[in-house]
């Protein structure tokens, strides 16, 4: 990621600020996401699908399985994905983000550029996020079968891989950091009356798309058979993912597990967090 020092020192001096009134601790994770959370919005399914992929292309061995971050930012996804596949790793290109709010770097995360290229064959290599403009698609392409991305595609050539021997196998559509954001200032730190609130609410949208992209097709089916099982788990009421407690920051502002935002103006809906397989 992107973000000079003075920038960087800027944000947290706004996020002390932000603390001194904050109506919850939860809500700094998309209003700050550089410092606080990532740039998309997850939930415990999302890692446990992340769990289920890495599970089918290591035959159920995630502990000798080559998982990779590229711009893994602070870390705050890669965490929650190292404890079910505990030598998962990180890249991420600006130091600052760690050394400019007294942060000691995780091990599991290096500093570097991807641009100049990946040194090992990796597993499964995850994008959460490429600079607008950039493309480093070929250097990741090149370091493994599979893919895993949850970008906006409208700001990142990195959203896609079929150019490059890769297929899209699933997918699933998740709020935008961005989405929350908009969603958490206008119900919590606005002066809207109820009227404009709903009336903004109806326009809301979802704008990150998780795709998993496989070279392989023996992995592509043992993927896709793994991902219906995590659906069944899912659904299942007695076994119930007992969910991360920011969660309910996504369920206050409309954007539920399963969740149906319609959107009027090109007659069209999605189903938050549905996986479709293509």
């Amino acid at each position: 990621m992107d973000y000079n020092f003075t920038n960087l020192i800027n944000a947290f001096t706004q996020l002390k600020k932000f603390r001194s009134y904050s109506l919850s601790r939860h809500h700094e994770r998309f209003l700050f996401p550089y410092i606080c959370g990532t740039y998309f919005s997850y939930r415990k399914v999302d890692v446990l699908r992340i769990k289920s992929i890495a599970d089918a292309v290591s035959n159920n061995l995630t502990d000798s399985i080559k998982y990779l971050e590229v711009g893994c930012g602070n870390g705050d996804f890669l965490e929650k994905v190292r404890e079910y596949i505990s030598n998962a790793k990180g890249i991420e290109s600006n130091i600052d983000i760690f050394y400019s709010f007294g942060k000691i770097k995780p091990e599991y995360i290096e500093i570097m550029d991807v641009k100049y290229g990946i040194d090992e064959f990796q597993d499964i290599i995850f994008v959460g996020w490429m600079d607008p403009g950039q493309d480093f698609r070929k250097n990741i392409a090149e370091k493994t079968d599979i893919i895993i991305t949850t970008l906006d595609p409208g700001l990142s050539l990195a959203a896609e891989y079929e150019g490059h021997g890769f297929k899209k196998i699933v997918k699933w559509t998740t709020p935008s950091w961005e989405d929350v954001n908009i969603e958490i200032n206008n119900q919590f730190y606005s002066n809207l009356d109820s009227k404009s609130l709903q009336f903004l609410s109806d326009l809301r949208g979802a704008h990150n798309f998780w795709y998993v992209y496989s070279k392989d097709n023996v992995k592509s089916h043992l993927i896709i058979d793994n991902l219906k099982k995590q659906i069944l788990h899912e659904e299942n009421k007695e076994g119930k993912i007992i969910p991360y407690d920011f969660e309910k920051i996504l369920d206050e502002c409309g954007f539920s597990f399963h969740q149906c935002l319609y959107n009027n103006y090109v007659n069209s809906k999605t189903i938050l967090w549905k996986i479709d397989f293509l």
